[in-house]
């Protein structure tokens, strides 16, 4: 029998039977079609779109997806409308998914994207306080869920909110448990948490940074130096290193402070961090401190920057001193007063503006030799102690050579080519004294026919002696007045 008979002769109907579930698809393409359309409208109308959200989850028979989902979206909605006390009702709501709704990791990486969100509103003290009690819910959540990766993120976060606030003893407590949470049963820091580790070494190291523990700060930043087992974020490199920088800073150790600061610049920019923009004035304050005439804009990362608005007041400070124009760097300075808003640069730039008030010092005095200290301080804009102070240290270092009347404010300076001039008399009365003694002292002297001429010459000597005591008056009386040459500023 062929197949076409088979059909023909067969009278029997092959129907299929359907599960009768058409209801319940229903349902979740309407939860599915108002999660969307909320989504639509929070950015228009927030208020409408809010209780679009948080309608949603009593509409599912079991807590789902989509009620995670929408709880998400409304407390992102209220955070973001100040509603700090609804939000964090809605936020333990959103815990009790995570048990059982969602998956491990998709209620991980959910709730650790939520505090990162929550994280932005620092800045209002109200939001603060909802911030840490969400903390404070999370953390109760996933200790009770043996959820370790995420209650590691989650205390570091809480460190972090504490550091902010200044309470450091409250962060000295939290960073020993995360520690200890990071050691081995032996004590050794864990090479599987490595990366945890580095980021609460940076912790620590920005809270002795912010407390002037130097000792604390240099054994912890040599420690996190040396942690490998980790690939950590550019962010957490960049605040180990701009801490190290300003650690190098306190010891005046320009030259460290430079590689630190430009280590930790390029680790904000990869990370795309704002903070790159106040590290690099960092940068450019060490390049004077370092006395360098390295353009430091020459090296590739940093040649982006090299016209931002943001750094143009450094920018030209450091032109300015290059080029050794006092004028010119004192006029940035008074224009640009919030540079001093950084306590940092406050605190270091009094040492740029003493060495570049000291070359202008030597630059002013170097064709007198007497002057008027009043007359520095009016060609350098600065009082007249300030001068004082400037010209001692150039004394007593020995860059120059000269003293201070302070009786009459004056300071006199040695002349060099006087003190060559009678270091060479010196050398040559000392050179024929000495003939004088071989000849006449020490021998029976010339004959008879030449004692007239000799008597003639140990006269001249004699006389030698004489300008010899006289030009030593000269070195050690007034200075200034040699051969008709004498300068003064006045």
């Amino acid at each position: 029998m062929s197949d076409d008979d088979f059909m023909q002769d067969s009278d029997e109907e092959y129907d299929f039977e359907y599960e009768d579930d058409e209801e319940e698809d229903n349902g979740d393409v309407d939860i599915e079609n108002k999660y969307y359309n909320a989504k639509q409208t929070k950015t228009s109308d927030p208020e409408e779109a809010l209780q679009e959200f948080l309608s949603i989850p009593p509409l599912e028979q079991e807590k789902g997806d989509w009620g995670f989902k929408a709880l998400k979206q409304a407390i992102k909605l209220e955070f973001k409308l100040k509603r700090y006390q609804e939000a964090t009702e809605h936020y333990e709501e959103l815990l009790t998914y995570v048990k059982s709704a969602v998956t491990r990791n998709y209620s991980e990486k959910s709730i650790d994207n939520m505090l990162n969100y929550i994280e932005k509103g620092y800045d209002d003290p109200k939001a603060v306080q909802c911030i840490e009690k969400f903390y404070s819910l999370t953390l109760q959540c996933f200790q009770s869920t043996n959820n370790e990766r995420l209650w590691l993120k989650t205390n570091i976060k809480l460190a972090r909110l504490l550091l902010d606030r200044k309470d450091y003893y409250a962060v000295a407590r939290k960073l020993r448990e995360l520690h200890n949470a990071c050691r081995k049963p032996d004590g050794t820091d864990d090479p599987s948490k490595g990366t945890y580790s580095l980021e609460i070494y940076a912790l620590e190291i920005q809270m002795y940074s912010e407390t002037r523990n130097n000792n604390q700060l240099k054994v912890l930043y040599q420690k996190a130096l040396k942690v490998r087992s980790a690939v950590p974020h550019p962010k957490i490199q960049g605040v180990i290193r701009e801490c190290g920088g300003k650690m190098h800073m306190s010891e005046e150790n320009w030259k460290e402070a430079q590689s630190d600061f430009f280590e930790a610049f390029r680790n904000y920019d990869e990370a795309g961090d704002l903070r790159r923009i106040q590290v690099l004035k960092y940068l450019l304050l060490t390049t004077m401190l370092m006395k360098s005439d390295i353009n430091p804009f020459d090296s590739q990362e940093m040649k982006p920057y090299r016209n931002d608005p943001r750094i143009s007041a450094m920018t030209e400070l450091v032109d300015a001193y290059q080029r050794d124009d006092i004028y010119r760097y004192e006029d940035v300075l008074q224009k640009n007063t919030d540079l001093l808003a950084d306590p940092f640069i406050a605190e270091n730039i009094d040492e740029v503006t003493r060495n570049m008030r000291t070359k202008g010092v030597v630059k002013l005095i170097a064709p007198y030799t007497r002057m008027r200290v009043g007359w520095l301080a009016e060609r350098l804009r600065i009082t007249e102690p300030e001068v004082m102070d400037i010209l001692s240290f150039l004394i007593v270092d020995g860059r120059v050579k000269g003293r201070i009347d302070e009786h009459k404010g004056v300071l006199e300076l040695e002349s060099r080519e006087d003190a060559d001039h009678i270091q060479g008399i010196t050398v040559l009365s000392e050179a024929v004294g000495n003939l004088f003694n071989a000849v006449f002292k020490t021998t029976d002297g010339f004959q008879s026919s030449q004692g007239d001429f000799m008597n003639s010459m140990a006269d001249q000597i004699a006389d030698i002696g004489s300008l010899d005591d006289t030009m030593r008056s000269v070195g050690s009386g007034k200075r200034g007045r040699r051969m008709g040459l004498t300068q003064r500023a006045y």
